[in-house]
């Protein structure tokens, strides 16, 4: 699988990223146990800085989507890859909501809303 960022893109690099491997995971691209590769080898693919492509990694570990067994690399975990959609999703949702100058209680009743429509 092959990681990108598109520079023209108006979504850091580093959300590009963490979110074509939460999707590939999600849809099944990536499997349980399938070994990513290293971060350097990552940062060089996808043209970012070493440190982005360790956060990728790093946040998506705390997530549960991606696991580190040390030496012998970082796989994808067999954790809730649902759970790990949805912290994608509301990342997203908390990045569009803060740049339109919404409070924490204006996206959350808008959650709430949106609920009740779809429910």
């Amino acid at each position: 699988m092959t990681l990108a960022v598109d520079p023209g893109s108006a979504e850091p690099p580093f959300r590009q990223l963490k979110g074509q491997i939460v999707e590939a995971v999600t849809r099944g691209r990536l499997t349980p146990g399938t070994r990513m590769p290293p971060v350097r080898k990552l940062s060089d693919e996808a043209g970012v800085s070493t440190a982005t492509a360790a956060k990728v990694y790093r946040e998506l570990e705390e997530t549960g989507v991606l696991e580190s067994r040390g030496r012998s690399g970082t796989f994808v975990a067999a954790g809730d890859v649902r759970r790990a959609a949805l912290i994608r999703a509301a990342e997203e949702f908390v990045a569009l909501a803060s740049a339109s100058g919404a409070s924490a209680d204006d996206a959350c009743r808008a959650v709430r809303d949106a609920f009740e429509r779809d429910g």
